[in-house]
């Protein structure tokens, strides 16, 4: 038997190699991939990696893998890149910790902060202090350089908090923005649960998002119109903001879709609409923590479909899905870092996963 190639053998392996390049090939689910030490390595490109738009979605790169560099974790959550000190901090709520990565050895360090007050989101200012959102304390925090906390924010005009969830901050005036969902009052495991939370799904007040301005500390709300405001994050000229909605979780008649605002420059949320549906093949899960590249795109976390769905979602600048990340877990928040912040970080259930991109992150942090 001849083992020459025929021609039109040749064009099917051209035509399987560019599917394959471009994502479109079907690949083993990414539920059934083994992670870890012992895992064998990946063929690339990484099949989990997708450019649904392969001219849009230009980040991808086909020698490089996901990589899980920890597991072990409850909820993982939070991450934040803090580029001078070139570490990453995370948090696992439930366990009331917060973890570190050092980037010279890709070293997990346990209880960086411990107990952390169950915090969710993390960030850094422009002075590089940690900036954390807690939910049993319900208030926003900041770590000094002495070693102490100042309290930033524990109430709002209307009353507490709910439980601050994510934030972060504008660097040409150092406020703070925040979301206030209240999912850490409704549960003890990952927080307090309140008496209210019993009768109602916003323990103390309507859920929203806040801004704490660095100068006054004075807080004053910006949106309401998400049902659960979650994750969320700038444009790269900080004149839009992007907020994951959540709120399905307990409102029925809630989407799961992240909003837009137009930012002004006295920093008011203004002309609020939707970015982006999470809906891909018919079934819709939650986006949660959110960041934004250097050309504008939308990175999303993205869970609570199954395989195929969980991972990260990329969406174009206009709120087109141009690519995908799947995992094997469910994904919770985002975060750039490295060097170059050309690195992806993302927080999945009980582990924190990574992967080279040739793209930024828009921001700092």
């Amino acid at each position: 038997m001849s083992t020459t190639p025929t021609a039109a053998s040749r064009r099917a392996v051209l035509s399987a190699a560019t599917l394959a390049a471009a994502g479109l090939i079907a690949a083993p689910a990414a539920a059934q991939r083994r992670f870890g030490a012992d895992a064998p390595p990946v063929r690339y490109p990484d099949p989990d990696i997708i450019a649904i738009d392969p001219k849009r979605f230009r980040a991808r790169l086909g020698n490089t893998a996901i990589q899980r560099v920890h597991t072990g974790m409850s909820w993982a959550e939070g991450p934040a890149w803090h580029a001078t000190g070139r570490f990453l901090v995370w948090s696992d709520i439930p366990a009331n910790e917060a973890l570190r990565l050092t980037e010279e050895d890709m070293k997990v360090s346990r209880r960086f902060r411990y107990p952390s007050g169950f915090s969710n989101g993390n960030t850094f200012d422009r002075e590089g202090r940690q900036i954390a959102f807690r939910h049993f304390n319900r208030d926003v925090v900041r770590y000094e350089p002495n070693g102490s906390m100042t309290v930033l924010a524990d109430r709002s005009p209307d009353g507490p908090f709910n439980a601050p969830n994510d934030g972060v901050v504008h660097p040409r005036d150092g406020a703070i923005w925040f979301t206030d969902p209240g999912y850490g009052a409704l549960m003890d495991y990952e927080g307090e649960r309140v008496p209210q939370s019993a009768a109602s799904p916003r323990p103390f007040q309507k859920e929203a998002v806040w801004r704490i301005d660095a100068q006054s500390g004075r807080v004053a709300k910006v949106a309401d119109e998400p049902f659960k405001p979650n994750g969320l994050c700038f444009s790269p000229d900080y004149r839009r903001l992007y907020v994951a909605d959540t709120g399905r979780s307990h409102y029925e008649q809630a989407k799961n879709i992240i909003w837009v605002y137009d930012v002004t420059e006295d920093g008011r949320a203004t002309n609020p609409r939707t970015f982006a549906d999470m809906t891909l093949d018919g079934k819709s899960g939650f986006a949660d923590g959110i960041r934004c590249d250097e050309d504008g795109n939308v990175w999303s976390s993205a869970g609570w479909v199954g395989d195929g769905y969980d991972g990260v979602h990329i969406f174009a600048p206009n709120g087109e899905r141009i690519g995908q990340i799947r995992l094997p877990e469910i994904c919770s928040n985002v975060c750039f870092g490295g060097a170059r912040r050309n690195r992806l970080f993302m927080t999945a259930s009980q582990s924190l996963y990574t992967v080279m991109v040739e793209t930024r992150g828009a921001h700092f942090c």
